[in-house]
């Protein structure tokens, strides 16, 4: 009677891991599909530089010349 438990158990359990694997690799595939357009429309267009960010950058470029000047 154990046996014929462990055996159902067995195939159950088989069962839920396999539909587990397979629900994963159809979650990786999609996902690989699904990151191709955004990538594309990336690509497309140039985004326009944030002034605000154009500022802090050439700010810190000045810094770091200055210390670079120094040592």
């Amino acid at each position: 009677m154990n046996q014929l438990i462990d055996m159902i158990v067995r195939t159950v359990i088989r069962r839920a891991v396999n539909s587990g694997v397979n629900a994963g690799f159809d979650a990786v595939s999609k996902l690989g599909q699904r990151s191709t357009p955004e990538a594309k429309n990336k690509t497309q267009g140039k985004p326009q530089p944030d002034p605000e960010r154009e500022k802090l950058r050439a700010m810190r470029q000045a810094r770091r010349a200055a210390r670079s000047s120094q040592g």
